[in-house]
C-alpha cells in the first residue's frame, strides 16, 4: 500500500474514532442523567427497553472503536490492508467500504461459508 493511501485511511479512521467517541460520550451522559420515574409499569418497561437499547449501541460503538484502534496500529506498522489469513493485499475498494476489515474478500467469503455450515 502506498504512503498516500495509508495517510488517507489514517485520517479517515481518526475522524471515525473521534465521531464515535463524541457520540458515545453524549449517549453515556444521557444515560447517566436519566432515571426511570414513571409509576405506570408499561412506561417503566418501555423506558427500560430504551436504556437497554442505548447500552447495546454503546457496546457496539465501543467494539468498533477497538477495531479502529487496531487498524490504526496496523497503519503504523505498515501491515494495514494485508489479509490476516492468506497474506495478500486487501482490495482498496473493500478497505474504503470497511476500513477495519482484516480479511480479503476471498477469505471472508470462505469464512462465512464455514460459519454457515457449522450453524446448520
Amino acid at each position: 500500500m502506498k504512503k498516500r493511501e495509508r495517510e488517507f485511511f489514517h485520517k479517515m479512521l481518526k475522524r471515525q474514532i473521534a465521531d464515535l467517541t463524541r457520540k458515545s460520550d453524549i449517549a453515556l451522559a444521557g444515560l447517566l442523567d436519566s432515571t426511570i420515574h414513571s409509576a405506570d409499569p408499561m412506561d417503566r418497561a418501555s423506558e427500560q427497553l430504551e436504556r437497554d437499547f442505548a447500552l447495546r449501541m454503546l457496546d457496539r460503538d465501543n467494539k468498533l472503536i477497538m477495531k479502529i484502534k487496531k487498524a490504526l496500529k496496523k497503519i503504523e506498522d505498515e501491515s494495514f490492508g494485508i489479509c490476516e489469513v492468506c497474506g495478500e493485499e486487501i482490495d482498496i475498494e473493500r478497505l474504503k467500504l470497511r476500513p477495519v476489515t482484516e480479511l480479503c474478500i476471498g477469505c471472508k467469503t470462505h469464512q462465512e461459508k464455514l460459519e454457515k455450515l457449522t450453524c446448520e
